[in-house]
């Protein structure tokens, strides 16, 4: 195995966010400007489409909302409990726990 598909399956993240959002168009950026160095699970989630509706119910006034989670077990739905950042974050911030969840991944 390669160590890249590793890293890359360590770790998930997950941005929550919505069309329109300033707040969401920063944290996109830093997020993936991270990305850029640093291999992980990335994905991104409009709580303002229909299928996500469980998602703006829980975080409707919260957006962005950044989601971490470590992948636990062989199925990659088998995930920790998120390391959550709400609002606005740091790349640094969120390189801390995405290195927290592949450490606890291993």
């Amino acid at each position: 195995m390669f160590p890249t598909l590793r890293l890359a399956q360590a770790a998930r993240v997950t941005l929550f966010t919505r069309a329109g959002c300033g707040l969401c168009d920063t944290a996109k950026h830093t997020v993936t400007q991270l990305h850029k160095r640093l291999p992980f699970d990335y994905a991104e989630t409009d709580i303002q489409l229909p299928e996500n509706k469980q998602w703006k119910d829980v975080y409707d006034y919260d957006v962005p909302v950044l989601h971490v989670q470590s992948v636990k077990g062989p199925q990659a739905t088998d995930l920790s409990d998120p390391k959550k950042l709400f609002h606005r974050w740091t790349e640094q911030e969120v390189e801390n726990l995405v290195n927290e969840a592949e450490k606890s991944s291993q």
